[in-house]
């Protein structure tokens, strides 16, 4: 019986020895790995942009020796918040996450995390989560281009704001940028905003009722448009054509999209803002791998996020107008066959 006894004691001593060496293991498995697993999930790749940082930031990632398992949510909150938990069910070591809803995601990061899956949030940053790190150009710079941009064309009169979407934590960030520089001008009354609304989805078929909406509203007395990325800008210069107005009215932009280039070129738009993309996807890809291996990446900015102040890799944008669009060229972003193309 004492013999009994004495087994039945070792065996439970043995399973909760093993039960805690696991529990223990868990969270260090994913650090530990040669070869992460990286999950890059993202907002839409039928978004040009998008498409370009998934092929950068693969080829910069199996360079450093990793693997990468890319979802496109296609603009579907629902459909990212499974796919990330798809990726977490299947122990991948990083999450890197383009947020479609900058703030819905807590719930999803907070299951990453108890699961020992680091986390990055890739050029949005996501809300009132516990992200380990942010990766992105300096949106408030970026603004502050548009808005400069657009200023040195058309430095009074009408101006229509166009932000982008409205659950794109960085649309705001962007309008802060842009007001820093216009509200001087704007407290003089050289400037008036006529008008200011945000573009759902960021998209170029709603940017482009919303002007035609206000161009009618104010008698086509619009003086400047500050679009917040290409999509809107072209929606908004497509609204400008019907009234004859392309190339009259300065509009701003971001993303250098291929036909917003060829429209900076053509004069229809004033300015975009260029974001060298192949090396935020190599550095983002080069600090999953960093995170992943439990090593320190050199941060030089801090976001608050609601939830924490964030870590943070701020790279910086590049002002792009007709007199420096060789830069796209020179950096092999595009080639000159391509802007040269109808």
């Amino acid at each position: 019986m004492q013999s009994a006894k004495r087994r039945s004691f070792l065996s439970s001593l043995i399973c909760t020895a093993i039960v805690a060496g696991l529990s223990a293991a868990a969270p260090l498995a994913h650090a530990s790995k040669d070869h992460p697993e990286i999950g890059f999930c993202i907002d839409d790749l039928r978004v040009e942009r998008w498409s370009r940082d998934r092929d950068y930031f693969v080829e910069a990632a199996k360079k450093l020796g990793a693997t990468v398992s890319v979802q496109s949510a296609d603009a579907s909150e629902a459909r990212q918040n499974a796919q990330i938990e798809n990726l977490i069910s299947r122990g991948v070591d990083v999450i890197v996450i383009v947020p479609f809803n900058s703030k819905t995601l807590g719930n999803v990061v907070a299951e990453a995390k108890k699961a020992g899956i680091k986390v990055i949030s890739y050029d949005r940053l996501i809300l009132d989560a516990d992200v380990d790190a942010y990766i992105s150009f300096d949106n408030e710079k970026v603004g502050e281009l548009q808005a400069q941009g657009v200023f040195d064309a058309q430095p009074k009169g009408n101006y229509f704001l166009l932000g982008g979407a409205p659950t794109d934590n960085n649309a705001k960030m962007l309008r802060e940028g842009q007001l820093k520089v216009l509200k001087p001008a704007i407290d003089r009354g050289d400037i008036k905003v006529v008008g200011q609304q945000w573009v759902p989805e960021w998209s170029a078929s709603n940017a482009l009722r919303i002007v035609e909406d206000a161009l009618t509203a104010n008698s086509n007395k619009i003086d400047a448009i500050v679009a917040s990325n290409d999509g809107t800008a072209g929606g908004a210069i497509q609204a400008l054509a019907a009234q004859h107005l392309a190339g009259k009215v300065p509009v701003s932009g971001q993303d250098a999209d291929l036909a917003a280039v060829k429209r900076v070129m053509a004069g229809t738009q004033t300015m975009t803002v260029y974001k060298p993309i192949q090396q935020i996807a190599s550095e983002a890809a080069k600090l999953a791998v960093q995170l992943a291996k439990g090593q320190k990446p050199a941060f030089n900015a801090q976001y608050d996020n609601g939830k924490k102040k964030v870590d943070t890799i701020l790279l910086q944008p590049i002002l792009l107008t007709k007199k420096n669009v060789d830069v796209v060229v020179k950096d092999g972003f595009y080639t000159q066959t391509q802007l040269s193309s109808n």
